[in-house]
C-alpha cells in the first residue's frame, strides 16, 4: 500500500476483532512460549505489532514492511504508544538478504501472504530468519468457494466502510491462497513442520515450531 490515501483508509478502519484475535490465537497456540526477539513480516501500520508488544512485554520487535506510506503511520503509532524503545521498524522488500538470519525466537506475520505473487518469498524469508525452534505464527485470508460468497463477506465485513477498502477487501479475498495451496507451499519450502488451519469464515493460520 504505497498510496498515501489509501494507507490512511485502511490505518484508520477498524481491524481490533482480527488483530486481537491475532494475538489471543497465538497464546493459545504457543502457551509455553515466551517471545524474545519477534520478527513481524509486513507490519503494515504497525497495530497488530503494538497489541503483541503490550501482550509480551519481555519481547523486542522488529517489524518490516515494504511501503513507506503505511511505515510512517507505523512509525506514529508506536511512538503514541510509547514503545519505541522496544519496537524498531525497517524498510524492506521480500525477498531480502539484508534481516538477520537464524536471530529471530518468534516470526509472525498478518496479511502479508495473498499480497504476494510469489508465496515462497514469505516461507524463504521464514526459514532464513528464524532461529532453531522458533515459533511460526502466520495468518492470512483464505480464498472462498465463489465470487458471490467473497461478495458476502464484504459486505457483512466492511460493508460501512470507505469505498477503497471495500474493494481491496474483494481483491484480497480473491486473491489470497486456499489452505491446500499453503500446505503445498510449505512442503516445497521444506516447512512441513507447519500446521495448516482454517478458522472462522475467512481466515486461515499457519503456526508451529522449527526443528531445533
Amino acid at each position: 500500500m504505497d498510496d498515501p490515501d489509501q494507507a490512511r483508509a485502511y490505518a484508520g478502519a477498524d481491524f481490533s476483532e482480527p488483530h486481537q484475535a491475532f494475538v489471543e490465537r497465538f497464546a493459545q497456540f504457543f502457551p509455553r512460549h515466551r517471545p524474545r526477539r519477534v520478527l513481524d513480516l509486513g507490519c503494515g501500520a504497525a497495530d497488530v505489532t503494538i497489541r503483541f508488544a503490550r501482550a509480551h512485554p519481555g519481547c523486542e520487535l522488529t517489524g518490516v514492511d515494504g511501503a513507506p506510506a503505511m511505515l510512517a503511520l507505523a512509525r506514529d503509532a508506536i511512538t503514541r504508544a510509547r514503545l519505541d524503545h522496544r519496537v524498531h521498524l525497517r524498510e524492506r522488500r521480500l525477498p531480502d538478504t539484508t534481516l538477520a538470519r537464524h536471530a529471530f525466537d518468534t516470526v509472525i506475520s498478518n496479511s502479508l501472504l495473498h499480497h504476494l505473487s510469489d508465496p515462497q518469498v514469505l516461507w524463504c524469508a521464514v526459514v532464513d530468519c528464524a532461529a532453531p525452534g522458533a515459533a511460526v505464527f502466520i495468518m492470512d485470508l483464505y480464498r472462498p468457494d465463489t465470487r458471490a460468497q467473497a461478495g458476502r463477506l464484504v459486505q457483512e465485513y466492511s460493508g460501512n466502510e470507505p469505498e477503497v477498502l471495500r474493494r481491496d477487501f474483494s481483491n484480497s479475498l480473491l486473491a489470497a491462497y486456499r489452505p491446500e495451496e499453503i500446505a503445498a507451499q510449505l512442503a516445497q519450502a521444506n516447512l512441513s513442520c507447519l500446521l495448516v488451519e482454517a478458522v472462522g469464515d475467512r481466515h486461515v493460520v499457519v503456526h508451529g515450531q522449527l526443528p531445533l
